[in-house]
């Protein structure tokens, strides 16, 4: 192909421009390559990557959609764990089940308190020990798929909550001098519809057909008295058990009170010797996993705190000279007892979301996180699972439900377990 260069003046003043334009492109250009190299290996050296230590069982991640069932999700997501490390083989438990009979439950217990019990969506993981022991548990398959009887595919509470809300709101806080007892059939109608009936036999894998209660502890071979409830605040005794004073406890259960270190230590050793447990925790602050864009949850160290050593709060509440956990890096805040406290006591730690936590793992700066299963479906970088680091979980944990025989046994002859 031949070249042609014109001389005329003009076209030799527009060829000089766009030629120095070029120079000095090219003059740009390895400069622009080096400064995006330099941002690229920073943003890299910034990155978070983890390393699994160990990582137990767990069955399928399962989505709670548009409804308050976290703790019914991650207390059957646990017991199917359990099934798993038992050796029971792969099960998928009926949050239907659990769900209808618990929300029975609660309306009654406001309507028998005139609504001082509060009516709601939450649960507790005790929730779902008392319906395995007092009313057994289904297979998934024994009933609708969750949402399906409302066209839905999955659970949707928005129109549901809203009316059976308001009918139990009705007969609790009513002005009434009697009520019908027929209030329970209706309300039970209710659930019906959107649920599906209740079954009251199950024919499982081996053949043979139980009622709930015998699914539970004849097919599914589990003992409701093996599972305990641990938290950690100082406004009770230590090694000693009180009701945790949460809305959502509504039965009143109560929780095994460990020192935060020999806290952190149960959960710790549980994961390291094969066991899950049901974690109940604070997810509202920006620090955790989905707010703050990240795919793990953590304390920043300079996260602002109050501190209240030294104060009459301090000395009255009882929350002087208690253990310190620390956490293997500088990069976060050191969790204490003190600290914890306080986000209970002025409510910035609250009783939002339950989970399985089912592993652990360290990440490229050396500090140990636990490995999370959630129930909001397949999302994020690890599909529906995330990290938590020790300080995290030290800090934010309400309580977890736990194996009895995953304490440690130091721990386990304090508490009279």
């Amino acid at each position: 192909m031949e070249f042609t260069y014109q001389t005329n003046n003009t076209n030799q003043q527009v060829m000089k421009k766009t030629i120095l334009i070029a120079v000095a492109a090219l003059c740009l250009l390895p400069g622009s390559l080096a400064a995006r190299k330099k941002a690229s290996a920073t943003k890299k050296a910034d990155e978070i990557t983890f390393t699994t230590i160990k990582a137990n069982p767990i069955t399928s991640i399962k989505d709670q959609n548009q409804s308050g069932t976290c703790w019914a999700y991650s207390s059957l997501g646990f017991f199917e764990a359990e099934l798993l490390r038992m050796g029971k083989g792969t099960h998928d438990l009926c949050e239907s089940f659990l769900v209808y009979n618990t929300y029975m439950d609660r309306a009654d217990k406001a309507v028998r308190t005139h609504g001082d019990v509060s009516f709601s969506q939450g649960g507790s993981f005790y929730d779902a020990v008392y319906c395995m022991k007092n009313y057994g548990m289904v297979p998934q398959s024994a009933m609708p798929a969750p949402g399906t009887l409302y066209g839905d595919s999955l659970f949707n509470f928005n129109q549901l909550d809203a009316v059976t809300s308001a009918y139990v709101g009705a007969i609790a806080k009513g002005k009434q001098n009697k009520i019908s007892l027929s209030w329970k059939k209706d309300l039970s109608n209710i659930y019906k519809n959107y649920f599906g009936e209740l079954p009251t036999e199950v024919k499982a894998e081996d053949g043979k057909t139980y009622t709930p209660k015998t699914y539970v502890t004849d097919y599914l071979g589990l003992n409701m008295d093996d599972y305990v409830s641990l938290t950690s605040y100082n406004h009770h005794p230590f090694y000693s058990k009180f009701i945790l004073e949460i809305q959502d406890n509504w039965r009143w259960a109560e929780s095994y009170n460990l020192p935060l270190d020999e806290f952190m230590q149960v959960m710790d050793s549980a994961v390291v010797n094969g066991y899950t447990f049901a974690w109940g925790a604070d997810v509202t602050e920006e620090y955790f996993g989905r707010r703050n864009g990240k795919d793990y949850a953590y304390v920043p160290k300079d996260l602002k705190v109050r501190d209240l050593t030294g104060s009459d709060a301090a000395r009255w509440g009882g929350t002087i000279g208690t253990n310190n956990v620390q956490v293997p890096s500088n990069d976060e805040l050191t969790i204490t007892q003190d600290l914890r406290q306080q986000g209970y006591d002025n409510w910035e730690t609250t009783d939002d979301h339950g989970m399985v936590i089912y592993g652990l793992a360290k990440d490229n700066k050396g500090r140990e996180y636990f490995m999370v299963k959630n129930s909001w479906g397949d999302y994020g970088k690890y599909h529906g699972m995330f990290y938590a680091s020790k300080a995290y979980v030290a800090y934010k944990t309400m309580n977890i439900l736990i194996n009895k025989k995953a304490i440690p046994a130091a721990i386990a002859k304090k508490l009279g377990l």
